[in-house]
């Protein structure tokens, strides 16, 4: 279960065992979606499955994440998504009432986000060798002239911002998986972030790395960034929105919020002298009222995350070696 949990074990799995089997030069970059050139078009493409128990919790549902997760996938290369295919996986004997809930729930998530479902797939598992319901997605969607994001871009003195409060997402799956209350209901951050990547390109295109930190939380999109550019992160742990009732959550549970998955969150790198111009147009976007500057990327301890803790010491923000809440996605 680890292996699929976006943490250390992942990224070793996908380096050792798929990347020598599959090769070639876009994949090694191991970015949220892959930017490749057809007819002179730049387009990004990226596909992802969605294994989510429950189906239904707080916020939306395995429909929603369907479409939002691949969304953002493409907005994190800058891209304005077009299109979507969506293979269904369903567990013999699952109502067709529950597979009906979730396609209306994928439907309206695709009108939403401004995407459509142009193709499709749909497979029957014995009883008891699947879970309800299973979705597969993959889209593409057209990047801007001018507009190079991804990891390896970032540079000392970008300044890491997040686009609002973390922690939602895993926290809503656990509290409707375990029955547990914490004294107010957690909602998923469920969203697509496409409409907030545009209004951020439209203050400078020069935004240097985009991610959303879903498996492995904010550390983990960090340390990825950290190792794919060769630089350090610092962060003002202070500074990380963290929502009461997540922080209360961990707390009990003796978690880190900065491990716990997000579906409708984003870090940003931007350079300095654009960060406060990016900043005031994320604040004016629905989705991005929260956002905050929680660090920097520096030329020191390269490959690295460490936290300004609020006594004034420092604590190596290391990546997770598999998930800490399984099935959140």
């Amino acid at each position: 279960m680890g292996h699929g949990g976006g943490g250390a074990l992942s990224t070793e799995l996908t380096r050792h065992l798929f990347l020598p089997a599959y090769g070639g030069e876009t994949l090694g970059g191991l970015t949220d979606s892959a930017a490749v050139t057809l007819g002179g078009t730049r387009l990004a493409f990226s596909t992802d499955s969605y294994v989510v128990r429950p189906l239904f919790f707080p916020g939306g549902s395995i429909g929603d994440l369907a479409v939002n997760g691949t969304v953002n996938d493409l907005a994190m290369s800058g891209a304005v998504p077009a299109y979507l295919s969506c293979a269904f996986i369903l567990e013999e004997g699952t109502e067709l009432s529950t597979v009906g809930r979730v396609a209306q729930a994928l439907g309206a998530a695709a009108r939403a986000a401004g995407v459509t479902v142009v193709t499709g797939d749909t497979k029957v598992v014995d009883s008891g060798h699947g879970d309800g319901v299973y979705v597969n997605t993959a889209g593409i969607g057209l990047i801007p002239e001018g507009v190079d994001i991804r990891p390896q871009r970032a540079r000392p003195g970008d300044v890491v911002i997040v686009s609002g409060p973390i922690g939602q997402h895993g926290i809503a799956i656990l509290s409707v998986r375990e029955g547990l209350t914490f004294g107010t209901e957690v909602v998923s951050d469920t969203a697509p972030l496409a409409g907030l990547v545009r209004a951020m390109l439209a203050v400078t295109p020069e935004i240097h790395v985009l991610r959303d930190p879903t498996r492995g939380g904010l550390a983990a999109a960090l340390n990825e960034i950290a190792a794919a550019s060769d630089t350090g992160v610092v962060l003002d742990e202070g500074a990380v929105p963290v929502p009461e009732a997540v922080a209360t959550a961990c707390a009990l549970l003796g978690l880190d919020p900065m491990y716990v998955a997000n579906e409708g969150r984003l870090a940003a790198f931007v350079p300095r002298e654009h960060a406060e111009a990016v900043l005031d147009a994320m604040r004016a976007h629905p989705l991005g009222r929260e956002a905050a500057v929680i660090g920097a990327c520096v030329a020191e301890h390269s490959g690295m995350v460490v936290a300004r803790t609020g006594l004034g010491g420092t604590r190596i923000v290391d990546l997770p070696l598999g998930e800490q809440l399984p099935r959140i996605c």
